[in-house]
């Protein structure tokens, strides 16, 4: 009987394989979810012939948006701003990243005037670095 004891043994061991299947499944569903979950803001650039990148490697970017009915947000958030609500969080934003670069996406159906007083709002509150988003053009006659 002792025999028979020592060669049946109880295998006492948790096979985790299964779980790490599972796992893996689950991080591929989320991989593939999580760019389709991401929502943001649509405005239509300008197209411009030839767009320059811009900043550096260690050049932190905000984002600031004005849509075609001059509602503004900030880095993709589906939230809209007032002035003093964007100025406020802009200037604190750039004040903890100092090397941040604020850029401006204006929808091309915007007037020019619009985005010219964001500029100058910005810049009257502190912010030195302020540039401008378009989108390239994919053939030159484009203009």
């Amino acid at each position: 009987m002792s025999n028979y004891r020592k060669r049946h043994r109880r295998i006492s061991d948790i096979n985790v394989v299964p779980y790490i299947d599972i796992m893996l499944v689950l991080l591929i569903i989320f991989m593939i979810t999580s760019p389709l979950l991401h929502q943001s803001i649509e405005v239509d650039l300008p197209v411009t012939k030839q767009s320059n990148n811009i900043g550096t490697s260690k050049t932190q970017f905000i984002v600031v948006t004005i849509d075609a009915q001059k509602q503004l947000f900030l880095d993709e958030e589906p939230l809209a701003l007032t002035r003093i609500q964007l100025l406020t969080r802009v200037i604190a934003l750039s004040r903890f990243t100092p090397n941040s670069q604020v850029l401006i996406r204006g929808d091309k159906l915007l007037a020019y005037g619009e985005i010219v007083k964001l500029m100058s709002l910005l810049q009257e509150a502190g912010i030195e670095k302020v540039g401008l988003l378009t989108k390239p053009s994919l053939s030159s006659v484009e203009l």
